[in-house]
């Protein structure tokens, strides 16, 4: 951090390199797409590194990140939510057992990924952050600026509505 703020543009890239792939995985659940992840991200990144004199610890840069990929996940995924809002998924019926086979896994993944889609966002980000990404309330709150009572809310909420929708819907 201390390179990229004396001047050293590449070493943002060592920056970038330690960072993207968790906070992908984060943003590809949050927003259900690669290609809107890849957005989020992007945008996360160049914002970082136009603000970086504002993150006050170095030593928690990784953590000042992550709330900026928050946020730009949820700004994304609240314009993408008004753009589509007249969009649902169909319901969806399972064509195969779903028995270890490879396209079983894949349909059992895309019915996952279509339930955390379905939920509200706020439900989603703050089931993601808990039990994806494995935070703890206090990490959540400093990351998302929501209440320790609301994020647990909210994960308590998500996690009835997931278990709504998944309902009949296994893996052997």
């Amino acid at each position: 951090m201390a390179a990229v703020l004396a001047g050293d543009t590449d070493a943002f890239a060592v920056l970038v390199g330690r960072y993207r792939d968790p906070y992908a995985r984060y943003a590809v659940r949050m927003l259900g797409s690669l290609e809107d992840a890849e957005d989020a991200l992007q945008l996360a990144f160049v914002r970082a590194y136009r603000h970086l004199g504002r993150c006050r610890d170095p030593d928690r840069f990784g953590a000042w990140l992550h709330r900026i990929v928050v946020n730009e996940c949820r700004t994304l995924a609240h314009r993408r939510d008004r753009r589509d809002r007249r969009l649902s998924y169909p319901d969806f019926e399972f064509r195969a057992q779903m028995d270890g086979r490879p396209e079983g896994d894949a349909l059992l993944r895309d019915e996952i990924q279509r339930a955390l889609d379905a939920l509200d966002i706020g439900q989603r980000e703050a089931f993601l952050l808990k039990h994806v990404e494995d935070l703890s309330y206090e990490e959540m709150t400093q990351i998302t600026g929501i209440g320790e009572s609301a994020l647990k809310m909210r994960v308590k909420r998500a996690r009835d509505h997931l278990r709504e929708l998944l309902e009949g819907v296994h893996h052997d």
